[in-house]
Protein backbone atom coordinates (compact mmCIF):
# COMPACT_ATOMS: atom_id res chain seq x y z
CA UNK A 1 0.00 0.00 0.00
CA UNK A 2 2.74 2.37 1.00
CA UNK A 3 4.71 1.64 -1.88
CA UNK A 4 1.43 2.32 -4.22
CA UNK A 5 0.92 5.09 -2.64
CA UNK A 6 4.73 6.58 -3.29
CA UNK A 7 4.35 5.82 -6.45
CA UNK A 8 1.23 7.99 -7.32
CA UNK A 9 3.01 10.42 -5.11
CA UNK A 10 5.97 10.75 -7.64
CA UNK A 11 4.06 10.24 -11.02
CA UNK A 12 1.87 13.32 -9.70
CA UNK A 13 5.18 15.44 -8.99
CA UNK A 14 6.58 14.36 -11.97
CA UNK A 15 3.25 15.51 -13.96
CA UNK A 16 3.53 19.13 -12.05
CA UNK A 17 7.02 19.50 -12.93
CA UNK A 18 6.13 19.51 -16.70
CA UNK A 19 3.48 21.61 -15.88
CA UNK A 20 5.80 24.37 -14.61
CA UNK A 21 8.88 23.47 -16.99
CA UNK A 22 6.45 24.57 -19.80
CA UNK A 23 5.35 27.86 -18.12
CA UNK A 24 8.60 28.90 -17.89
CA UNK A 25 9.60 27.97 -21.41
CA UNK A 26 10.50 31.67 -23.28
CA UNK A 27 7.80 32.23 -26.07
CA UNK A 28 8.89 34.24 -29.26
CA UNK A 29 5.06 34.54 -29.79
CA UNK A 30 5.13 38.59 -29.64
CA UNK A 31 1.69 40.41 -28.59
CA UNK A 32 -1.51 39.73 -30.98
CA UNK A 33 -5.34 39.48 -31.29
CA UNK A 34 -5.42 36.61 -29.09
CA UNK A 35 -4.37 38.07 -25.83
CA UNK A 36 -6.59 37.88 -23.20
CA UNK A 37 -7.01 41.98 -22.91
CA UNK A 38 -6.73 43.91 -19.40
CA UNK A 39 -10.48 44.24 -17.82
CA UNK A 40 -9.13 47.31 -16.28
CA UNK A 41 -8.58 49.24 -19.56
CA UNK A 42 -12.00 50.27 -20.04
CA UNK A 43 -14.98 52.10 -17.84
CA UNK A 44 -17.08 51.32 -20.53
CA UNK A 45 -20.23 48.69 -19.92
CA UNK A 46 -18.69 45.74 -22.09
CA UNK A 47 -20.74 44.77 -25.62
CA UNK A 48 -22.15 40.82 -25.42
CA UNK A 49 -22.58 38.30 -27.92
CA UNK A 50 -26.58 37.98 -27.76
CA UNK A 51 -25.81 34.24 -28.19
CA UNK A 52 -23.70 33.83 -25.44
CA UNK A 53 -23.93 36.79 -23.05
CA UNK A 54 -20.52 37.08 -22.97
CA UNK A 55 -18.05 40.06 -23.82
CA UNK A 56 -16.90 40.59 -26.75
CA UNK A 57 -13.31 41.34 -25.62
CA UNK A 58 -13.78 37.98 -23.89
CA UNK A 59 -14.50 35.93 -26.96
CA UNK A 60 -11.01 35.85 -27.97
CA UNK A 61 -10.36 33.33 -25.32
CA UNK A 62 -11.91 31.06 -27.75
CA UNK A 63 -8.53 31.23 -29.52
CA UNK A 64 -7.33 28.76 -26.24
CA UNK A 65 -8.57 25.30 -25.83
CA UNK A 66 -11.14 27.04 -23.08
CA UNK A 67 -12.17 30.29 -21.16
CA UNK A 68 -10.61 31.53 -18.60
CA UNK A 69 -12.84 30.62 -16.25
CA UNK A 70 -10.97 33.25 -13.75
CA UNK A 71 -11.89 36.34 -16.42
CA UNK A 72 -15.69 35.07 -17.00
CA UNK A 73 -18.30 36.97 -15.04
CA UNK A 74 -20.79 34.21 -15.47
CA UNK A 75 -18.06 31.96 -13.61
CA UNK A 76 -16.22 34.20 -11.48
CA UNK A 77 -14.43 32.07 -8.89
CA UNK A 78 -14.28 32.06 -5.12
CA UNK A 79 -11.13 34.41 -4.65
CA UNK A 80 -13.88 36.84 -6.20
CA UNK A 81 -17.03 35.61 -5.40
CA UNK A 82 -17.31 33.68 -1.84
CA UNK A 83 -18.18 30.11 -1.47
CA UNK A 84 -21.37 28.87 -2.76
CA UNK A 85 -23.68 27.85 -0.46
CA UNK A 86 -27.24 27.87 -0.23
CA UNK A 87 -29.22 30.99 0.99
CA UNK A 88 -30.06 28.97 4.32
CA UNK A 89 -26.60 28.17 5.13
CA UNK A 90 -25.62 31.55 4.83
CA UNK A 91 -28.22 33.07 6.87
CA UNK A 92 -27.52 30.07 9.52
CA UNK A 93 -24.05 31.58 9.63
CA UNK A 94 -24.98 35.19 9.82
CA UNK A 95 -27.14 34.06 12.73
CA UNK A 96 -24.61 32.78 14.66
CA UNK A 97 -22.52 35.85 14.84
CA UNK A 98 -24.33 38.64 17.14
CA UNK A 99 -24.33 35.92 19.67
CA UNK A 100 -20.82 35.22 19.88
CA UNK A 101 -20.67 39.47 19.61
CA UNK A 102 -23.02 39.73 22.77
CA UNK A 103 -21.27 36.64 24.80
CA UNK A 104 -17.95 38.22 24.67
CA UNK A 105 -19.02 41.64 25.46
CA UNK A 106 -22.56 40.99 27.90
CA UNK A 107 -23.19 42.95 30.96
CA UNK A 108 -21.72 41.62 33.98
CA UNK A 109 -18.28 40.87 31.91
CA UNK A 110 -14.95 42.98 32.85
CA UNK A 111 -17.87 45.29 34.24
CA UNK A 112 -15.16 47.74 35.62
CA UNK A 113 -14.15 48.78 32.28
CA UNK A 114 -16.87 49.14 30.11
CA UNK A 115 -15.53 51.16 27.57
CA UNK A 116 -13.44 48.20 26.22
CA UNK A 117 -16.61 45.97 26.33
CA UNK A 118 -17.99 48.51 23.92
CA UNK A 119 -14.73 48.59 21.82
CA UNK A 120 -14.30 45.02 20.73
CA UNK A 121 -18.24 44.91 20.08
CA UNK A 122 -17.60 48.25 17.27
CA UNK A 123 -13.89 45.93 16.51
CA UNK A 124 -15.55 42.75 15.65
CA UNK A 125 -18.62 44.36 13.80
CA UNK A 126 -16.32 46.49 11.55
CA UNK A 127 -13.85 43.52 10.44
CA UNK A 128 -15.17 40.16 10.87
CA UNK A 129 -18.56 39.29 8.94
CA UNK A 130 -18.42 41.80 6.41
CA UNK A 131 -15.93 39.79 4.10
CA UNK A 132 -16.90 36.93 1.55
CA UNK A 133 -16.12 34.37 4.68
CA UNK A 134 -15.33 31.35 2.88
CA UNK A 135 -13.08 30.21 5.58
CA UNK A 136 -15.98 30.06 8.02
CA UNK A 137 -18.74 28.95 5.61
CA UNK A 138 -15.93 26.04 4.68
CA UNK A 139 -15.58 24.59 8.22
CA UNK A 140 -19.16 23.67 8.26
CA UNK A 141 -19.80 22.89 4.70
CA UNK A 142 -16.84 20.49 5.28
CA UNK A 143 -18.24 19.11 9.12
CA UNK A 144 -21.92 18.50 7.08
CA UNK A 145 -20.26 16.44 4.34
CA UNK A 146 -17.89 14.54 7.18
CA UNK A 147 -20.07 13.70 10.09
CA UNK A 148 -22.57 11.24 10.77
CA UNK A 149 -25.98 12.15 9.75
CA UNK A 150 -26.57 10.67 13.21
CA UNK A 151 -24.69 13.42 14.91
CA UNK A 152 -25.84 16.42 13.08
CA UNK A 153 -28.13 17.40 15.65
CA UNK A 154 -29.44 21.45 15.67
CA UNK A 155 -26.78 21.22 18.68
CA UNK A 156 -24.14 20.15 16.35
CA UNK A 157 -24.65 22.01 13.26
CA UNK A 158 -24.32 25.19 15.79
CA UNK A 159 -21.13 24.30 17.43
CA UNK A 160 -19.71 23.79 13.69
CA UNK A 161 -21.33 27.88 12.73
CA UNK A 162 -19.13 29.23 16.05
CA UNK A 163 -15.92 27.02 14.92
CA UNK A 164 -16.25 28.90 11.47
CA UNK A 165 -16.73 32.46 13.08
CA UNK A 166 -13.45 31.42 15.06
CA UNK A 167 -11.64 30.66 11.66
CA UNK A 168 -13.05 34.43 10.62
CA UNK A 169 -11.68 35.94 13.59
CA UNK A 170 -8.25 34.33 13.19
CA UNK A 171 -8.32 35.54 9.28
CA UNK A 172 -9.74 39.23 11.09
CA UNK A 173 -6.54 39.00 13.01
CA UNK A 174 -4.11 38.51 10.09
CA UNK A 175 -6.39 40.94 7.82
CA UNK A 176 -5.78 44.05 10.73
CA UNK A 177 -2.38 43.08 10.73
CA UNK A 178 -1.84 42.79 6.79
CA UNK A 179 -3.12 46.12 6.12
CA UNK A 180 -1.02 48.28 8.31
CA UNK A 181 2.22 46.42 7.11
CA UNK A 182 1.32 46.72 3.25
CA UNK A 183 0.08 50.62 3.99
CA UNK A 184 -3.05 49.57 2.81
CA UNK A 185 -6.50 51.98 2.31
CA UNK A 186 -9.58 49.69 1.37
CA UNK A 187 -10.51 46.75 2.62
CA UNK A 188 -13.91 45.40 1.50
CA UNK A 189 -14.94 48.73 0.14
CA UNK A 190 -14.55 50.47 3.25
CA UNK A 191 -11.36 52.07 4.57
CA UNK A 192 -8.73 49.76 6.70
CA UNK A 193 -9.45 49.51 10.18
CA UNK A 194 -6.03 51.24 10.90
CA UNK A 195 -6.88 54.20 8.87
CA UNK A 196 -10.07 55.25 10.83
CA UNK A 197 -8.63 58.42 12.52
CA UNK A 198 -10.33 57.23 16.24
CA UNK A 199 -7.89 53.76 15.46
CA UNK A 200 -4.24 54.74 14.63
CA UNK A 201 -1.70 52.08 15.40
CA UNK A 202 -4.06 51.36 18.35
CA UNK A 203 -4.95 48.58 15.59
CA UNK A 204 -1.97 46.70 16.72
CA UNK A 205 -3.67 45.78 19.85
CA UNK A 206 -6.80 45.61 18.48
CA UNK A 207 -5.44 42.46 16.43
CA UNK A 208 -4.33 40.84 19.46
CA UNK A 209 -8.16 41.87 21.21
CA UNK A 210 -9.41 40.18 18.34
CA UNK A 211 -7.25 36.88 18.36
CA UNK A 212 -7.63 37.16 22.70
CA UNK A 213 -12.20 37.04 21.49
CA UNK A 214 -11.22 34.09 19.31
CA UNK A 215 -9.35 31.92 22.19
CA UNK A 216 -12.35 32.93 24.38
CA UNK A 217 -15.25 31.81 21.89
CA UNK A 218 -12.80 27.98 22.05
CA UNK A 219 -12.97 27.78 25.32
CA UNK A 220 -16.73 28.78 26.13
CA UNK A 221 -18.10 26.45 23.53
CA UNK A 222 -15.33 23.36 23.29
CA UNK A 223 -13.41 23.66 26.50
CA UNK A 224 -15.85 20.48 27.28
CA UNK A 225 -15.12 18.89 23.53
CA UNK A 226 -12.61 15.47 23.38
CA UNK A 227 -11.20 17.92 20.76
CA UNK A 228 -10.44 20.95 21.88
CA UNK A 229 -6.47 20.33 22.95
CA UNK A 230 -5.83 19.04 19.16
CA UNK A 231 -8.20 22.20 18.16
CA UNK A 232 -6.00 24.60 20.25
CA UNK A 233 -3.06 22.97 18.77
CA UNK A 234 -3.97 23.68 15.67
CA UNK A 235 -4.63 26.93 15.61
CA UNK A 236 -1.20 27.82 17.05
CA UNK A 237 0.00 25.63 14.53
CA UNK A 238 -1.46 28.01 11.50
CA UNK A 239 -0.56 31.51 13.31
CA UNK A 240 2.88 30.36 13.37
CA UNK A 241 2.98 29.17 9.67
CA UNK A 242 1.53 32.62 8.95
CA UNK A 243 4.09 34.44 10.82
CA UNK A 244 6.12 32.95 8.81
CA UNK A 245 4.98 33.06 5.61
CA UNK A 246 4.87 37.27 6.67
CA UNK A 247 8.19 36.99 7.41
CA UNK A 248 9.54 35.31 4.14
CA UNK A 249 7.29 38.01 2.53
CA UNK A 250 8.63 41.14 3.91
CA UNK A 251 12.53 39.85 3.45
CA UNK A 252 11.79 40.75 -0.02
CA UNK A 253 10.79 44.17 0.73
CA UNK A 254 13.73 45.74 3.21
CA UNK A 255 14.46 48.20 0.58
CA UNK A 256 12.67 50.61 -1.80
CA UNK A 257 12.78 48.96 -4.88
CA UNK A 258 11.94 44.74 -4.86
CA UNK A 259 15.42 42.63 -5.32
CA UNK A 260 13.95 40.86 -8.47
CA UNK A 261 16.82 37.78 -8.02
CA UNK A 262 14.79 36.59 -5.48
CA UNK A 263 11.30 36.43 -7.45
CA UNK A 264 12.09 32.51 -8.17
CA UNK A 265 9.13 29.93 -8.20
CA UNK A 266 10.19 28.04 -4.69
CA UNK A 267 10.26 31.55 -3.45
CA UNK A 268 6.53 32.23 -4.33
CA UNK A 269 5.06 28.72 -3.28
CA UNK A 270 6.82 29.07 0.00
CA UNK A 271 5.10 32.19 0.49
CA UNK A 272 1.94 31.11 -0.38
CA UNK A 273 1.56 27.74 1.09
CA UNK A 274 2.68 29.35 4.50
CA UNK A 275 1.10 33.27 4.09
CA UNK A 276 -2.62 31.64 2.62
CA UNK A 277 -2.62 27.93 1.92
CA UNK A 278 -2.26 26.76 5.40
CA UNK A 279 -5.44 28.23 7.46
CA UNK A 280 -7.64 29.28 4.29
CA UNK A 281 -7.86 25.59 2.82
CA UNK A 282 -5.84 23.15 5.46
CA UNK A 283 -7.13 24.57 8.52
CA UNK A 284 -11.44 24.60 8.13
CA UNK A 285 -11.12 21.05 6.99
CA UNK A 286 -8.40 19.83 9.46
CA UNK A 287 -10.75 21.72 12.20
CA UNK A 288 -14.23 19.86 10.50
CA UNK A 289 -11.89 16.40 10.50
CA UNK A 290 -11.22 16.72 14.44
CA UNK A 291 -14.85 17.79 15.31
CA UNK A 292 -16.06 14.45 13.81
CA UNK A 293 -13.85 12.67 15.21
CA UNK A 294 -11.05 12.01 13.08
CA UNK A 295 -7.56 12.23 14.24
CA UNK A 296 -5.52 10.22 12.43
CA UNK A 297 -2.16 11.62 10.88
CA UNK A 298 -2.42 10.10 7.19
CA UNK A 299 -6.42 11.28 6.87
CA UNK A 300 -5.26 14.69 7.98
CA UNK A 301 -1.72 14.30 5.81
CA UNK A 302 -3.71 12.93 2.25
CA UNK A 303 -6.04 15.78 3.52
CA UNK A 304 -3.48 18.60 3.76
CA UNK A 305 -1.64 17.03 0.57
CA UNK A 306 -4.71 18.05 -1.86
CA UNK A 307 -5.61 21.01 -0.17
CA UNK A 308 -2.21 22.96 0.04
CA UNK A 309 -2.25 22.64 -4.19
CA UNK A 310 -5.78 24.15 -4.14
CA UNK A 311 -4.26 26.75 -1.98
CA UNK A 312 -1.24 27.72 -3.65
CA UNK A 313 -3.77 27.65 -7.02
CA UNK A 314 -5.87 30.00 -5.04
CA UNK A 315 -3.07 32.54 -4.75
CA UNK A 316 -1.85 32.34 -8.23
CA UNK A 317 -5.80 33.18 -8.82
CA UNK A 318 -5.84 35.73 -6.91
CA UNK A 319 -2.36 37.22 -8.06
CA UNK A 320 -3.78 37.48 -11.45
CA UNK A 321 -7.14 39.18 -10.67
CA UNK A 322 -5.32 41.18 -8.60
CA UNK A 323 -3.63 42.47 -12.25
CA UNK A 324 -6.44 41.81 -14.78
CA UNK A 325 -10.02 41.91 -12.90
CA UNK A 326 -12.01 44.23 -13.31
CA UNK A 327 -12.31 45.98 -9.81
CA UNK A 328 -16.07 45.99 -9.88
CA UNK A 329 -16.64 42.74 -9.67
CA UNK A 330 -13.34 41.90 -7.61
CA UNK A 331 -13.95 44.59 -5.20
CA UNK A 332 -10.43 46.25 -4.82
CA UNK A 333 -8.07 47.69 -6.97
CA UNK A 334 -4.97 45.68 -7.38
CA UNK A 335 -2.15 47.12 -6.01
CA UNK A 336 0.60 43.78 -6.39
CA UNK A 337 2.38 45.42 -9.43
CA UNK A 338 2.79 48.83 -7.37
CA UNK A 339 3.35 47.50 -3.80
CA UNK A 340 6.50 45.13 -5.61
CA UNK A 341 5.00 41.88 -4.24
CA UNK A 342 6.49 38.43 -5.73
CA UNK A 343 3.74 36.88 -7.64
CA UNK A 344 3.25 34.14 -10.07
CA UNK A 345 2.75 36.71 -12.77
CA UNK A 346 5.85 38.55 -11.86
CA UNK A 347 7.97 35.51 -11.56
CA UNK A 348 6.66 34.02 -14.52
CA UNK A 349 7.61 37.14 -16.65
CA UNK A 350 11.27 36.98 -15.23
CA UNK A 351 11.93 33.11 -16.30
CA UNK A 352 10.15 34.44 -19.99
CA UNK A 353 11.79 37.52 -20.50
CA UNK A 354 14.44 38.83 -22.69
CA UNK A 355 17.83 40.48 -21.13
CA UNK A 356 15.61 44.29 -22.61
CA UNK A 357 12.47 42.71 -20.97
CA UNK A 358 14.25 42.36 -17.85
CA UNK A 359 15.01 45.45 -17.95
CA UNK A 360 11.90 47.05 -17.99
CA UNK A 361 10.84 45.02 -14.83
CA UNK A 362 13.93 46.01 -12.83
CA UNK A 363 13.44 50.08 -13.81
CA UNK A 364 9.35 50.09 -13.39
CA UNK A 365 8.15 47.00 -11.33
CA UNK A 366 7.27 48.45 -7.82
CA UNK A 367 6.31 51.46 -8.64
CA UNK A 368 3.12 53.09 -8.30
CA UNK A 369 3.26 55.66 -11.30
CA UNK A 370 0.09 54.50 -13.48
CA UNK A 371 2.67 54.95 -16.29
CA UNK A 372 4.95 51.87 -14.70
CA UNK A 373 1.99 50.13 -13.76
CA UNK A 374 1.03 50.27 -17.40
CA UNK A 375 4.50 49.24 -18.95
CA UNK A 376 4.54 46.22 -16.56
CA UNK A 377 1.07 45.35 -17.49
CA UNK A 378 2.08 45.97 -21.34
CA UNK A 379 4.86 43.39 -20.77
CA UNK A 380 2.68 40.70 -19.27
CA UNK A 381 0.66 40.79 -22.08
CA UNK A 382 3.99 40.84 -24.33
CA UNK A 383 4.61 37.42 -22.90
CA UNK A 384 1.72 36.27 -23.15
CA UNK A 385 0.84 35.72 -19.61
CA UNK A 386 -2.91 35.39 -19.38
CA UNK A 387 -2.63 32.42 -22.27
CA UNK A 388 0.18 30.83 -19.71
CA UNK A 389 -2.60 30.91 -16.95
CA UNK A 390 -5.16 29.61 -18.77
CA UNK A 391 -3.24 26.75 -19.46
CA UNK A 392 -2.16 26.43 -15.83
CA UNK A 393 -5.74 26.30 -14.92
CA UNK A 394 -6.84 23.56 -16.96
CA UNK A 395 -3.77 21.37 -15.67
CA UNK A 396 -4.52 22.44 -12.43
CA UNK A 397 -7.74 21.34 -12.51
CA UNK A 398 -7.19 17.79 -14.34
CA UNK A 399 -4.36 17.50 -11.67
CA UNK A 400 -6.24 18.50 -8.62
CA UNK A 401 -9.10 16.30 -9.73
CA UNK A 402 -6.42 12.97 -9.81
CA UNK A 403 -5.33 13.56 -6.44
CA UNK A 404 -8.78 13.28 -5.17
CA UNK A 405 -9.80 10.14 -6.97
CA UNK A 406 -6.48 8.69 -5.16
CA UNK A 407 -7.77 10.25 -1.65
CA UNK A 408 -8.35 6.86 0.93
CA UNK A 409 -9.05 6.56 4.71
CA UNK A 410 -12.58 6.95 4.21
CA UNK A 411 -12.37 10.65 3.33
CA UNK A 412 -15.06 11.94 0.80
CA UNK A 413 -14.15 13.02 -2.44
CA UNK A 414 -17.57 15.60 -3.01
CA UNK A 415 -15.92 17.25 -0.20
CA UNK A 416 -12.61 18.54 -2.19
CA UNK A 417 -14.54 18.60 -5.68
CA UNK A 418 -17.47 20.63 -4.19
CA UNK A 419 -14.32 23.07 -3.23
CA UNK A 420 -12.52 23.00 -6.05
CA UNK A 421 -15.67 23.52 -7.63
CA UNK A 422 -15.92 26.72 -5.98
CA UNK A 423 -12.28 27.44 -6.92
CA UNK A 424 -13.06 27.14 -10.73
CA UNK A 425 -16.72 27.79 -10.98
CA UNK A 426 -17.50 25.03 -13.60
CA UNK A 427 -19.86 22.09 -12.87
CA UNK A 428 -18.12 18.48 -12.07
Amino acid sequence: MYSTRKSLDKILQIYKNEIRRQISKTTSVTNSDAMAPRLDQSTHKPQTSEETGIPKKLLMLQKYHRFLSTLTPQQMPLAARGLAVSKDQSREFMACFPDIVRDLTKTGKHIDVPEASKWLAKLLQYNVPNGKKNRGLATVLAYKILEKPDNLTPENVHLANIMGWCTEMFHTHQLLLNDIMDSSEMRRGAPCWYRRPEVGLSSINDAIFVQSAMYSTLKRHFSGKSYYKNVLEMFNEMLLKCSIGQHLEKQMAKTEKPDLSQFTMENYEAITKYKTAYYTFQMPVGLALLMTGVDDPETHRQAKTILLEMGEFFQIQDDFLDCFGDPAVIGKNGSDIQDGKCTWLAVVALQRATPSQRQIMEEHYGSSKPEDVAMIKDLYEELQLPHTYSVYEEATYDLLRTQIQQVTRGLPHDLFFKILDNIFRRSI
